[in-house]
């Protein structure tokens, strides 16, 4: 993998990262108010599923 790989794979993260928030920022505030209710235990939990789900992705490309 080269660097040019890398910066293409940030830059399609920060593009789907602005896409919501660009769309409806009012629901973006909303959802990210209800993040922030979630204690420590859950937020790890959706980070866990994120991470697998990010890795198995990779693994199948």
């Amino acid at each position: 993998m080269d660097s040019d790989t890398l910066w293409l794979a940030l830059g399609l993260v920060l593009m789907i990262e602005g896409l919501f928030p660009f769309l409806s920022p009012g629901r973006w505030r909303r959802m990210f108010s209800q993040i922030l209710q979630l204690n420590d235990g859950q937020l790890r939990f959706f980070g866990m599923c994120s991470l697998i789900a990010g890795l198995l992705l990779i693994c199948l490309v």
